[in-house]
């Protein structure tokens, strides 16, 4: 049985395998903001005496399921690094989203991991077409920069950041995954993700306006839509909302 041109046994296993890192992800954000190593021994002993937080191992799971259904399993290693890097992705926004959500930091191990993979990747897309390379070398300089420029006039006129260093790291860091054009579309969305739910949160009393509400969880909001629904799609309901409905696409 086919689902989209895929085996269903393959998401049977893409499924399970997202509960395992759903597990993963559990035991990342109990030790990255207190800057211990993920990788110990005493990951062995989390396991085994492991808590599951259903809701997490669930998210991740069908979350794979969706990627293994949006990008299919193509014939070569290079047609299949779309569905690769998000799969190895996933985990790291998912725990960036939890971890700011939280404790309204998003540690620098993280973000560092995100970008280290994000070169490899960066290198075997170069390997079939530069051009690939040079625009995610781009994305990651535009994403930075503009979040960057963010913190720093934010610092000037209020006296105080406007957005955390974590944001800009993490903006820098998808910028190598998704290339300078996806980069912008995910900064326009996190902003219009950010500003309708802050409002939300306000009118609810969920927050005050004093609250400090951190944004990561807004980037990774973002950054999901830009992975699952195609470019021009969004890029047609942001001029829409933009520019009051003048755009005409």
């Amino acid at each position: 049985m086919y689902i989209n041109d895929t085996h269903i046994i393959y998401y049977a296993v893409v499924a399970i395998l997202g509960l395992f890192v759903g597990m993963f992800v559990d035991w990342m954000n109990s030790r990255l903001p207190e800057y211990k190593k993920v990788f110990t021994k005493e990951i062995k002993e989390y396991f085994i005496k492991f808590k599951p937080n259903y809701i997490l191992m669930l998210i991740t799971s069908a979350t794979y399921v969706a990627l293994l259904y949006n990008y299919g399993i193509k014939n070569t290693f290079i047609a299949n690094l779309d569905l690769i890097k998000f799969m190895i992705l996933t985990p790291m926004l998912l725990s960036a989203f939890v971890i700011d959500y939280k404790l309204q930091i998003i540690p620098n191990r993280l973000n560092l991991t995100m970008f280290e993979v994000g070169l490899v990747i960066a290198f075997l897309y170069g390997l079939s077409d530069v051009a690939i390379t040079i625009n995610m070398v781009l994305g990651m300089l535009v994403g930075a920069g503009i979040f960057l420029a963010i913190t720093l006039i934010g610092g000037l006129v209020y006296g105080k950041e406007a957005m955390g260093f974590g944001d800009v790291k993490l903006m820098g860091a998808l910028g190598i995954y998704f290339g300078l054009s996806n980069i912008i579309v995910i900064t326009l969305l996190s902003f219009l993700i950010g500003a309708i739910l802050s409002i939300v949160l306000l009118a609810t009393k969920i927050k005050k306006m004093d609250e400090y509400i951190p944004f990561g969880p807004f980037i990774v909001l973002g950054t999901f839509i830009s992975i699952f629904v195609p470019f021009q799609v969004i890029k047609s309901i942001l001029m829409q909302i933009f520019t009051l409905g003048l755009y005409k696409g």
